[in-house]
Formats: C-alpha cells, structure tokens, sequence
C-alpha cells in the first residue's frame, strides 16, 4: 500500500491498479504496529525544520510491528563522495545543460542576492546545532539560495526549479516525461516553473536523527548515488 501527498501521484497508482491513498507523511492514517516493512524515498528531504524531519521518523516507526523494518532515503548535500560523482552530476552535459542554467538563470535573479559563502543550513539558522562535514557556511540571513540543476550543493536548504511540462499525459506516454520533463527552450517559454524546497543531508545526520529514537536500531547506514540512506529495525 503507497500513499502520497500529492494526488496526482496516487491517481496515477490507481490508474496502474496500485493501491495507493492521499495523507501526510507527519501523520498517517494507518493503525500502529501494523506493518511488516515501510519505505520512505525522497520524502523526508522536503521538510523545513530538524523537528518535522524527526517527527517524520518517529511516524514511519510508529506503523511498524516490533521486528519489523524501514528504509530511508534522502539526498546527500555530497554528491561527490569517495572520488566519485553521483549519477546527479554526471548527467550534467553540454547544451542541455547551458538551456537549463539559462532557464534557471532569471530564477535566481529574481531572489535577494545571495552567494554559496552566505547559504543557509537552516538547522545552525533555526537550532545553532553543528554539522561536521558540512561544506554549507554559517548563514547571515535566511533566504534560501536557488539551486543549478546538475551542481554541487551550496546549503543544506535551497530551492530547486521544477518546471512544469504543459498538458497532461497521453496514452503511451510514460509517468516520468509528465513528473520531470527534460527543459527545452518551449517548454521554458510556455510552461510555468516552480521552486520546490529541499534540506540535503549531511553526512550522519540521518543517521544521528534515527538513533535518537528509542523505539528503533538502525541497521545499516550506507551513502548510494547521492543519497545517504537507512535501514530502520524497530525495537
């Protein structure tokens, strides 16, 4: 059973005969101790204080059975890691790149200046709480910078574009083309753009926010493609 915020993503599901249903990640309307197993991917990252992260957590292991487990996963504010970029940067190329920083370009105009030196981590902004291993600097104010598409990370917490592709999906059209539309220069010129907000993640600190649970064990603590990722047991 999925379930999502958005329900255009769960019309989809059952469009596909899934069995999917609308609710909030901070509250879910599904018994306690009622799950085998639980996912949570690219969830977490898009909520804006330490405290509705952990809430967020502290939810997932409420639904689980004692023994049962959860995997999480959130982006990585390292997206080179071990002398290795992730699949994130590589992707970036040539022209298609150049469109999307020119898409992106009047984005960040249209934002208070701000500078990689000046970028928020909004836990130090909301909590003075110490990251080690965070390249983010010590803000001076709180605007959150607009995010480059295909970069390395600034700030833990930013804004990236999202560009929404006009019309809705035609038969043989595949989910993906309609959820991220690859940016052409129509598109960028007919179709509106949205900042999507994200808090990307230290290295540990997903891992230090579970652990500071008691109702669960973490299991595993490993980094994959830009994300650093967790395997849950609860106690």
């Amino acid at each position: 059973v999925g379930c999502d915020r958005s329900k255009n993503l769960v019309d989809i599901c059952g469009e596909k005969n899934f069995q999917a249903f609308v609710c909030d990640a901070l509250s879910v309307p599904i018994r306690s101790g009622s799950c085998d197993a639980c996912i949570s991917i690219a969830v977490i990252h898009h909520f804006s204080t330490a405290e509705r992260r952990l809430a967020t957590i502290r939810e997932l292991a409420r639904l689980l059975r004692p023994g049962g487990t959860a995997l999480i996963y959130v982006w990585a504010m390292e997206q080179e890691y071990k002398n290795q970029k992730s699949k994130y940067l590589k992707e970036k190329n040539g022209s298609k790149d150049k469109e999307e920083e020119m898409s992106q370009r009047p984005l960040s105009d249209q934002m208070p200046d701000s500078s990689s030196q000046n970028s928020a981590c909004s836990d130090r902004l909301l909590n003075d709480s110490k990251d080690e291993g965070c390249d983010a600097k010590p803000v001076t104010d709180s605007r959150l910078h607009v995010h480059t598409n295909r970069t390395s990370f600034h700030s833990q917490d930013l804004l990236v574009p999202w560009h929404l592709k006009s019309g809705t999906k035609k038969k043989g059209e595949s989910v993906e083309s309609v959820l991220f539309p690859a940016v052409s220069k129509e598109s960028q010129e007919l179709s509106p753009v949205f900042h999507r907000y994200y808090h990307v993640f230290c290295e540990g600190e997903l891992e230090a926010a579970c652990r500071s649970l008691d109702c669960v064990r973490v299991q595993k603590s490993y980094y994959d493609q830009g994300n650093w990722c967790v395997v849950l047991e609860k106690l």
